[in-house]
């Protein structure tokens, strides 16, 4: 390997929200931070690189978007996606979640209703309601072997009057890669029904060995016409802190939509440095996604051998996409405070607590592996401690 996933850095008082805010949600900073989902791994060193470089120019004003700048995007989808799209398709945005709430604004009415998949990630959740539209939920259904499939009958049953169906595309926080026929199924759904989709596909790029992503909107033409996606390279080459992503928006009323809301709120512009990251990362930095992708698979391996052999009393199945296990702790019998409070309290670890995902969360606890072997292993063995004391 050419980089050192293995090297422990200290983020405790570089004012990392993942360190520094557990406090407001577990009571305590004294805790292993297991929970927020960003790696504990230094960035790519081309995106160093190009940071420190444009760092050095010492003038941080306004930014111009270079041609090279959407180049990188579209040449990065072709090859890891093979989905051919086009620079005028493509809106900058300083988030996906930002940008799934203007879409809402631009795209609905208050009290239309919006159709999600729980358990999946809050904000999908928090965010429809917040815009006081109404929440349709249609929850995955749970198969014997732990695997996460659609309830497409479900959907059919609920989706008459729904506007919007936001899909998490691959699914955070149980991991699966959504094939290509699954995700025709769904749109034909939406499609019949006047449905547009808009697909949050933010983990895209950290797919696991034998596993592929399927943009949503590649499927077809009228797919694409009918969706907006939302990715980004801050989850990929952690760099979450510079806050870019970018949205591919085929359709161009929708183009026009979303393009007149950002300029409704005067966000047009990168921030210096976002800028020379994303075609840093996109241009140079898929050498460095394989190695990570490779010491990954390596840390969930570990962990559901771990959790298998030590703390048999889980059930975890391993996942096709993220960095993110989802662990079943029902066997224990307790109440998801009781497992909440045991982790905090007596585990002295920080992971995110499955009731926060929606439907089909409680008595699970969802894990972030994106860092070295070694805190992977030390967050293991506070998760056993809390776990003999709950038995």
């Amino acid at each position: 390997m050419n980089y050192n996933f293995d090297t422990v850095v200290d983020r405790s008082n570089n004012f990392a929200a993942k360190w520094s805010e557990m406090d407001k949600k577990y009571g305590t900073n004294d805790i292993l931070p297991m929970w927020i989902a960003d790696m504990d791994f230094k960035a790519a060193p081309c995106i160093v690189e190009a940071i420190r470089n444009r760092m050095d120019q010492e003038i941080y004003g306004y930014t111009t978007r270079p041609d090279f700048y959407n180049e990188s995007i579209v040449n990065w989808v072709s090859k890891r996606y093979g989905w051919n799209i086009k620079k005028e398709w493509l809106i900058f945005s300083p988030g996906v979640m930002p940008t799934i709430s203007l879409l809402i604004q631009e795209l609905t009415e208050k009290n239309d209703k919006i159709m999600i998949q729980e358990p999946v990630y809050s904000p999908f959740n928090s965010i429809v309601k917040a815009n006081d539209r109404e929440l349709v939920i249609s929850p995955l259904i749970r198969q014997e072997n732990d695997n996460y499939i659609m309830d497409y009958d479900e959907i059919e049953a609920k989706i008459k009057d729904v506007k919007l169906f936001i899909l998490c595309n691959p699914h955070n926080p149980v991991g699966r890669v959504w094939t290509k026929e699954e995700l025709k199924k769904l749109g034909d759904i939406c499609i019949r029904n006047g449905v547009k989709i808009i697909s949050d596909e933010i983990h895209s790029d950290i797919i696991l060995k034998g596993y592929k992503h399927t943009p949503f909107g590649s499927i077809s033409e009228e797919f694409a016409q009918n969706s907006i996606t939302c990715m980004a390279p801050t989850k990929t080459f952690n760099i979450a802190g510079l806050q870019m992503s970018q949205v591919i928006l085929p359709n161009e009323d929708d183009y026009k939509k979303l393009d007149t809301a950002f300029t409704r709120i005067d966000i047009k512009r990168n921030n210096a440095f976002s800028l020379v990251a994303t075609e840093a990362a996109y241009n140079h930095g898929e050498e460095w996604l394989e190695e990570f992708l490779e010491y990954l698979e390596g840390n969930i391996d570990y962990a559901i051998k771990y959790i298998e052999e030590n703390i048999p009393s889980l059930k975890v199945h391993k996942p096709e996409a993220t960095y993110l296990l989802w662990v079943d702790f029902s066997k224990l019998g307790k109440s998801d405070e009781e497992i909440a409070t045991a982790l905090v309290k007596k585990g002295k670890i920080a992971l995110n607590n499955g009731p926060s995902f929606g439907i089909g969360g409680s008595q699970f606890q969802r894990i972030n592996l994106a860092c070295p072997r070694s805190m992977v292993e030390e967050g293991l063995n506070r998760i056993k401690t809390a776990v003999d004391y709950l038995l």
